[in-house]
């Protein structure tokens, strides 16, 4: 089983920089705003978001952040991300691969996991168990996803690689909202 190939990512945003509907869908809207009541903390000193897309979960969470930053494998979402929230750093990544350097505490994994393979949610854990600082929150798709692991799988996996204790929150139908609380 592998993850999601660059090809794959890449032709979801050759036609558009919303291939999801971010910015129209009551859905994705009901995300973002179940995403941002989750948080355990009313602000952030830095915030990272793994797999940020065109940077619509970062508007509603920016805000939040002294300093904001999104990664992401696909450079058309990056730039649409960089145009949406200009105050913002946006940075090309494509997982696995070391998550970038910083003390962050706050790390974001918004419906990203199921798009990795068993490897590379092992490494994301690892990178992410790292962190112990920083609070993490996982918003998970519940439906068929149309990769080889589906979203609660995905968790799962994430879960155990990571070492931390999450609690469930919250969240709009279709989809489920994890957090686990950052210790010094």
């Amino acid at each position: 089983m592998t993850g999601v190939g660059m090809d794959h990512l890449q032709r979801l945003y050759a036609g558009t920089d919303d291939p999801w509907s971010f910015r129209e869908s009551a859905y994705e809207q009901a995300r973002f705003r179940a995403t941002a009541a989750a948080l355990p903390r009313p602000r952030y000193a830095a915030a990272l978001e793994i797999g940020c897309g065109n940077g619509e979960l970062a508007r509603h969470l920016a805000p939040r952040c002294e300093r904001y930053h999104g990664v992401d494998a696909v450079e058309a979402a990056l730039a649409a991300a960089r145009c949406r929230v200009p105050g913002a750093t946006f940075s090309r990544l494509f997982l696995p691969a070391p998550l970038p350097a910083g003390p962050f505490d706050l790390i974001l994994l918004s419906e990203i996991l199921y798009f990795l393979d068993a490897a590379g949610l092992q490494a994301l854990g690892r990178e992410v168990r790292r962190r112990p600082a920083a609070d993490v929150v996982c918003v998970t798709w519940r439906g068929p996803t149309g990769h080889p692991l589906q979203g609660e799988e995905a968790l799962a996996r994430f879960v155990a690689a990571s070492g931390r204790t999450f609690a469930r929150r919250d969240s709009p139908r279709g989809c489920r909202i994890d957090v686990a609380r950052g210790h010094p």
